[in-house]
């Protein structure tokens, strides 16, 4: 009783923090807690939005994995993506946040938006207009001035191209919080640190990273990894937007995409929810192994 007693004191004490979390709370709480946690018996449910859930125990898991082609080929394509925008993208967050963290403050604001904005703006139109499959597209007209190509290339439309190229947009669209979290990190270091580092022997800015820097930003790592995590198990919006959907030969269909074509244009919510609990479980492993990789650095 006592220890409740406690607790609500140090709340009270608190109030005005919580009073700001309640509205992100309360968001998070509807749209991503509640979602989640339904979707796990839905996922045993055959659920069309318009009659009464029936109960079909494993069915919608064994014909995901045992009967549904395009699944299993969902699942190689979102592997493509966690290789390549995960930690790729990761590294280049890290990377370019040192990089700006260098320069003059007033250059650090310059670039810190430049590189940022994509994750905000709706960078589709542009992209569409240099993967263009006529002359007219930047990267055709430009490989045809310089005598690369003979003719226009179908990026958007042909499956050899189509996978690449939804890789590509993801990964200079993937520089959003996470990499705002990693400059962050790097401004509140500490500096004393750095010169204490200089009278213990560290000479090198390698050697400055790797004993300093990184230790210091466990927590801004560990926010960046697991922003990079969702975005790479969940990217799927890029290519309906990109090379349409469904696409080419279905070559940039990911495991997301299945989860919206079920359930938002089939409308078979039991299907889709079996989906997402199997994305998400997914998510969770990949989630904890990173946290097991960069908790070293916090013993």
């Amino acid at each position: 009783m006592k220890k409740n007693g406690s607790i609500w004191r140090e709340v009270r004490k608190s109030s005005s923090c919580y009073l700001m979390l309640a509205p992100f709370m309360l968001f998070f709480l509807l749209f991503t807690v509640i979602p989640v946690v339904m979707s796990l018996p839905m996922g045993f449910t055959d659920f069309n939005m318009a009659q009464p859930p029936k109960f079909v125990g494993l069915s919608n898991y064994t014909t995901l994995f045992l009967s549904d082609k395009i699944f299993i080929r969902s699942i190689r394509i979102t592997i493509v993506f966690i290789l390549f925008t995960g930690p790729v993208s990761y590294v280049l967050c890290f990377l370019l946040a040192w990089l700006i963290n260098e320069l003059h403050p007033k250059l650090k604001t310059i670039f810190t938006l430049i590189f940022y904005a994509p994750s905000m703006a709706n960078v589709y139109t542009v992209w569409q207009l240099i993967f263009s499959g006529d002359t007219y597209g930047y990267l055709n007209s430009f490989l045809l001035n310089m005598g690369i190509i003979n003719s226009p290339i179908q990026w958007l439309t042909d499956s050899n191209y189509v996978l690449g190229v939804t890789v590509i947009v993801q990964l200079w669209i993937s520089l959003g919080a996470g990499f705002l979290a990693l400059r962050a990190g790097f401004q509140n270091i500490d500096r004393s640190l750095y010169e204490a580092g200089a009278v213990e022997g560290i000479r090198t800015r390698w050697q400055e990273l790797i004993y300093i820097t990184i230790p210091s930003m466990v927590p801004q790592l560990m926010f960046a990894a697991v922003m990079q995590i969702v975005s790479s198990f969940t990217a799927g919006t890029v290519a309906q937007n990109l090379v349409g959907f469904p696409s080419t030969d279905y070559k940039a269909h990911t495991i997301m995409t299945h989860a919206f074509d079920y359930g938002w244009v089939r409308y078979e919510m039991g299907y889709a929810s079996a989906i997402c609990m199997i994305l998400f479980i997914a998510m969770y492993a990949a989630n904890k192994l990173i946290s097991k990789i960069l908790g070293k650095y916090t013993e």
